[in-house]
C-alpha cells in the first residue's frame, strides 16, 4: 500500500518542481547558503503539494483512467490503493503543507495555496477545456517561478524569465497533448475529453509558435540584461537552448515521444546533454564573470 501510494504522489514529476530555483540561480545566489536552503525547502514543500493534487486528480479521474491503455495501471485504478487511503493521504499532505509553507513564508504559502487551488480546478474542470487546459499548466510553471522569487530577496531577476518560462511551459504542454492524440487517435476523446478539441495539425502549429516564440523571449532575455554579470557573455547560451527545443521536436515528430515531459528530461541522453552545457554555461557567466 505504501509503494502504491508513493506511485501516487508521482516523484518522478518532481522534476518539474526545480523551476522554483530560477530566481536563485538567475539572481546570482546559488551559493548563498540561507538562500539556497530556505528555496530548497520551498522545492521539498512544492514537490509535496503538487504530490497531493496528483492524488487528488487520480481520484477525480478514477473512472478514465480505468479505462485508459497506460493509466489503467496506476494504483488508484487498479485498485492497488484504496480510496479511503488516498484520500486521507491527500489530505495530510496538504494540511501539513501550507502549515510549513506559512512558516516558512506567508507570500510563498499563498502562492502554494493559489496553486493548488488552481490545479485542483483544472483536474476537475478546467482540463476539459481546449487551449485553456495547457495555459493552466504554464501558469502552474509560472507560478513555481515567483515562489522561488517569494523566499529570497530578488536583486537582479529579471521579468523577462516570466515569459520565457511561460512560453517553455506552453510548449511542453502542446508537446503533451500531441503525444496524447497520437497515441489514442480515434479514442481519445474518450479517454481524455478535451482531446476532442484538438487536431494534429492544429497542435502542430501551435508547438511551432510558441517554440520560435520561446527560442527569441529567452535571445531578448540574455540581450536586454547587459548590466548584469557576465554583461552580454550569456547570448552565447542560445545555441544550447536551441538544440533542445529542436530535440525535443524531433522526440515528439519522429519518435512519437512528449507524453510525459519528465520522461524525456530522465531518458534522452543528448537532450540532458543539452541541459547540462547550457547549466554550466549558465553557471559560468553568473558566477564566473
Amino acid at each position: 500500500m505504501l509503494t502504491a501510494l508513493l506511485k501516487t504522489m508521482r516523484p518522478r514529476h518532481w522534476t518539474k518542481n526545480a523551476f522554483i530555483f530560477a530566481a536563485l540561480v538567475f539572481d546570482g545566489k546559488l551559493f548563498d547558503l540561507p538562500d539556497f536552503l530556505r528555496t530548497l525547502a520551498g522545492f521539498g514543500l512544492f514537490c509535496l503539494i503538487s504530490s497531493a493534487v496528483y492524488i487528488f486528480n487520480d481520484l477525480f479521474d478514477l473512472e478514465a483512467d480505468r479505462q485508459h491503455p497506460v493509466k489503467r495501471d496506476r494504483p488508484l485504478a487498479s485498485g492497488k490503493l484504496a480510496v479511503p487511503v488516498a484520500i486521507a493521504a491527500g489530505s495530510i499532505l496538504t494540511f501539513m503543507t501550507l502549515a510549513l509553507g506559512y512558516w516558512l513564508a506567508w507570500q510563498f504559502d499563498l502562492v502554494l495555496l493559489v496553486y493548488f487551488a488552481m490545479i485542483l480546478a483544472y483536474s476537475k474542470w478546467l482540463k476539459h477545456i481546449p487551449v485553456l487546459d495547457v495555459l493552466v499548466l504554464a501558469t502552474g510553471f509560472v507560478l513555481r517561478v515567483h515562489a522561488g522569487t517569494m523566499l529570497i530577496t530578488v536583486e537582479r531577476f529579471s521579468p523577462w524569465m516570466y515569459v520565457v518560462m511561460t512560453l517553455l511551459a506552453l510548449f511542453l504542454g502542446f508537446g503533451k497533448r500531441r503525444a496524447e492524440l497520437a497515441l489514442l487517435a480515434d479514442d481519445a476523446a474518450n479517454h481524455r475529453k478535451v482531446l476532442d478539441g484538438y487536431t494534429l495539425p492544429l497542435l502542430d502549429q501551435f508547438i511551432t509558435i510558441v517554440s520560435s516564440m520561446t527560442i527569441v523571449a529567452y535571445s531578448l532575455y540574455t540581450f536586454f540584461r547587459p548590466e548584469a554579470p557576465g554583461g552580454y557573455a550569456l547570448m552565447l547560451t542560445i545555441p544550447f537552448v536551441v538544440y533542445a527545443i529542436f530535440r525535443y521536436l524531433y522526440l515528439i515528430h519522429v519518435k512519437d515521444a512528449g507524453g510525459e515531459p519528465e520522461e524525456i528530461l530522465l531518458s534522452d541522453r543528448p537532450f540532458q546533454i543539452s541541459i547540462l552545457l547550457w547549466g554550466l554555461a549558465v553557471l559560468a557567466v553568473f558566477y564566473l564573470s
